[in-house]
């Protein structure tokens, strides 16, 4: 593959990421969490393992609400009439993104509720 389609594929994700951001309140909120935990990381000094922790996290929740996000407009193109199996691809890829958050806050909580 040449330097310019490498190039142009990583255009393509950058666009991916502000269609994301500025379309999706939910991304949005992982993304002011984000910031959040990052300040607190940096408030509390956490340790590289901890700080390994928090962005594997913040990388999961983001990473799963991009491909809730792509799930949620395929269903819509495919089946833009309702369908009961479109709506339990709906919900399951947002139980996905559920789980993700969930368990992020139990990590959170792991690393940043002795701090206190």
């Amino acid at each position: 593959m040449s330097l310019l389609k490498r190039i142009d594929s990583f255009r393509y994700a950058f666009k991916g990421l502000v269609e994301l951001f500025t379309r999706q309140i939910n991304a949005r909120i992982h993304l002011a969490a984000a910031v959040v935990a990052v300040g607190a990381g940096f408030y509390f000094h956490i340790s590289p393992l901890e700080w390994v922790a928090i962005t594997g996290c913040i990388a999961a929740v983001i990473a799963l609400e991009a491909i809730n996000t792509a799930l949620e407009y395929l269903t819509d193109l495919v089946s833009p009439d309702y369908h009961p199996l479109a709506g339990k691809v709906k919900d399951v890829a947002a139980a996905a993104v559920l789980v993700a958050a969930a368990g992020s806050v139990i990590i959170g909580l792991i690393i940043f509720v002795p701090k206190f």
